[in-house]
């Protein structure tokens, strides 16, 4: 026994440097080509904006999400509170928790370390989400999180970059061509959400967000992301809930 687990653990290191390269290279086609595009608009809108370029591309790393960092951005240039802010960019960032819970336990083996969980959820995107769902069936469990670990970094890598490439060359892009770059990946992952949805609470919830969210923002601005969410979701609970 003792001889063969040298020869076990060499075996788990060649599959995990496999998978992370699979990985490498699925993120680096079409995901990591509409993120880039997405984060150069992002960069541009914020330098517009008056943002630092550490700033901006700190959000990238640390935030993560280009919902959170849009709402970021926009309560800056509204000189919302820092606290309305936070809660703003925390609240657009909750449906991570439940991506979360459900990838977890298809991740989970044995021979990984409990802080490699850590590192997963911090680089936990609907891109990476909605790809690992899809892939983590054809791959052995020992390979997911290696593979997850290729994927992601690949795409955080090229949403900072491009975050830097469209703050630095904002001056060249016209104020129409930002929103359109910035809007891409917003309409990306609704194309994506409206093809998963599969049930009526789904459904319902994306329609009342879509009409509460211009309301809300008619009446106040500042809250508008926070109101909107809050108010689309509740709508959609209760007509769901009297039906």
């Amino acid at each position: 026994a003792r001889r063969a687990r040298p020869a076990v653990a060499h075996a788990v290191a060649v599959l995990g440097e496999a998978a992370f390269r699979q990985g490498v290279r699925e993120a680096a086609g079409a995901p990591a080509a509409v993120l880039l595009a997405g984060f150069l608009g992002f960069g541009a809108l914020a330098a517009a904006q008056g943002i630092p370029l550490p700033v901006a591309v700190a959000s990238t790393l640390f935030i993560w999400a280009l919902p959170g960092q849009l709402i970021f951005v926009e309560m800056h240039t509204l000189a919302a509170p820092l606290a309305v802010s936070i809660l703003a960019v925390m609240l657009s960032s909750a449906r991570f928790l439940p991506m979360t819970l459900m990838l977890m336990p298809e991740i989970r083996d044995a021979r990984h370390r409990p802080w490699q969980y850590y590192v997963l959820a911090q680089l936990l995107s609907l891109s990476g989400w909605t790809f690992a769902v899809a892939r983590f069936p054809q791959l052995p469990r020992a390979q997911r999180l290696a593979w997850f670990y290729g994927f992601a970094l690949v795409l955080v890598a090229a949403s900072a970059l491009s975050t830097a490439a469209g703050y630095l060359g904002a001056d060249r892009l016209a104020p129409v061509v930002r929103l359109a770059l910035v809007f891409m990946v917003p309409m990306y992952y609704l194309l994506i959400l409206a093809g998963a949805v599969r049930e009526r609470i789904a459904a319902l919830g994306l329609a009342c967000g879509a009409v509460a969210g211009p309301l809300a923002y008619v009446v106040t601005p500042q809250w508008s992301v926070v109101l909107g969410g809050l108010s689309g979701g509740t709508a959609a609970y209760l007509l769901l809930r009297q039906r």
